[in-house]
């Protein structure tokens, strides 16, 4: 067969699969949206940007030909339903708030509504609909409220009810208030971040074993309160918690250890106490370690450093920890920074910290380390500021190191030579000047006698004679 005739065979076979899938596209393009939801959609926008906005004049086709930014739809049994809805200034033609934005019930009348996003809408004080969202729980999966400073009150309890969802993220909203318990019910979520408000209480103990699924949790900069609690153990899949800028107190319970996937725990500027917790070596994937400004206390070198391999970051600055560095810390080859500075730290610095070969920043200062910084010229100069020792009085740094040359660490002071070493040029200026003498160089040596032992009257008696003696000899 000629490749004319191949080319006919194919575009036979094809064609019928070509016209399918243009009658496809053509019936979405004329596909209707049923009238409820195309009312639904207007009016809610409507209660957000004002009730000057006319959607039927502006989008009389939201889904099709004349769509809205911010606005997404999707095809169920041939009508078009919303299934996206983002409000704010992220784009150049997004909607944005009127000074008077509102929640309106038509927002609940959107039965596939997959995505509800608000972004630096409410400026003036508005809460979120406590009721309602239960209309919502068989479609929603992210919910967003980002930048919102006039939205106030409570987390509503009916967001517990939202079954099907994926992603809660509340960040820099005036949210104030306890968490409420039936968050716990979200057992499909992956993404809990709560920050950034003035949250207050405790956090819930319903929060953890019946959220498996759930990746990252973060309450971080709100006022929380009280211990963190054990049932945090139960999120197996956890990658990320972020507890940090709290009022976090008590130890760290030992459930914790059950978090065998976290990379990151971020618990600084918290109260938290109990010393570095053993709950903390069952992470066995942990690569950032963030404690601190905490009153830990207990001693560095009762925690198995040689667990945590997989560590890129510690931050225990500020914590009360006593004790001497381990050598064990010099084992942890991933490490890029490590801060153990304002502690209670004694003793000498192990030398093979210089030998990390990822570490980029090393802060050791404000502690009670004693004895010599064995590290080359070569590591100061390549950490520069990242390096400091500063304000440890009996700490100094190797005389093998150009203090001229700039590279030194600062605020630490170059260790003297040791006793017995050979003395310097100006050493031996300074003995001449305070008048010392060598006793094997003096004339009276070679005449037989000790200058120390001949002084004052005496000498002058025996230089007379000595001087009557040679004349003599010359007369004769």
């Amino acid at each position: 067969m000629s490749n004319i005739g191949q080319f006919r065979a194919l575009l036979v076979l094809l064609l019928p699969l070509l016209l399918f899938n243009a009658a496809s596209k053509a019936d979405e393009m004329t596909a209707p949206m049923e009238k409820t939801e195309q009312e639904a959609l207007y009016s809610a926008i409507q209660g957000f940007v004002g009730k000057a906005w006319n959607g039927s004049e502006l989008y009389p086709d939201p889904c099709g030909w004349a769509p809205i930014q911010g606005v997404s739809c999707d095809l169920f049994d041939g009508l078009w339903y919303v299934t996206v809805l983002s409000i704010g200034p992220i784009l150049e033609n997004s909607l944005e708030c009127a000074w008077d934005a509102a929640f309106t019930n038509h927002l609940f009348e959107l039965k596939h509504l997959k995505s509800l996003t608000f972004y630096k809408c409410f400026s003036n004080t508005t809460h979120i609909p406590s009721q309602s969202w239960e209309k919502l729980a068989g479609s929603l999966e992210t919910l967003e409220f980002r930048s919102n400073r006039g939205l106030g009150g409570s987390v509503p309890a009916g967001i517990g009810r939202l079954a099907s969802l994926h992603s809660l993220v509340l960040v820099d909203n005036g949210l104030m208030g306890e968490l409420p318990q039936e968050l716990g019910n979200l057992a499909g979520l992956k993404r809990m971040v709560l920050s950034e408000n003035q949250l207050s209480g405790r956090i819930p103990a319903s929060l953890g074993y019946a959220m498996a699924e759930l990746l990252i949790l973060d309450l971080s900069k709100n006022t929380l309160s009280g211990p963190v609690p054990a049932s945090l153990g139960g999120m197996s899949s956890l990658l990320k918690l972020d507890l940090s800028n709290n009022l976090l107190d008590g130890q760290l319970p030992i459930e914790l250890g059950k978090l065998r996937n976290l990379t990151l725990i971020d618990l600084r500027n918290n109260k938290l106490s109990g010393g570095l917790a053993a709950s903390l070596h069952g992470m066995a994937s942990l690569q950032e370690l963030l404690l601190s400004n905490n009153p830990l206390g207990g001693d560095i070198a009762d925690f198995t450093w040689g667990d945590m391999g997989n560590l890129t970051t510690v931050d225990l600055s500020n914590t009360g920890l006593g004790g001497r560095i381990p050598e064990s810390m010099a084992a942890l080859d991933n490490l890029r920074f490590l801060a153990l500075d304002n502690n209670r730290l004694l003793g000498e610095v192990p030398p093979k910290l210089a030998a990390l070969p990822m570490v980029g920043t090393l802060y050791l200062n404000g502690n009670n380390l004693t004895g010599r910084l064995e590290f080359s010229e070569g590591f100061y100069q390549r950490m520069g500021r990242r390096f400091a020792a500063w304000g440890n009085p009996n700490l100094c740094y190797s005389a093998a190191v150009d203090q001229s040359s700039g590279h030194a660490p600062t605020g630490v002071q170059q260790c003297k030579q040791p006793e017995g070493g050979p003395a310097s040029n100006s050493a031996q200026k300074n003995d001449v000047g305070n008048g010392s003498t060598d006793q094997s160089s003096s004339p009276m040596v070679s005449l037989g006698f000790l200058a120390s032992s001949v002084d004052g009257f005496w000498w002058l008696v025996l230089l007379k004679q000595m001087v009557m003696a040679l004349l003599l000899a010359l007369l004769l």
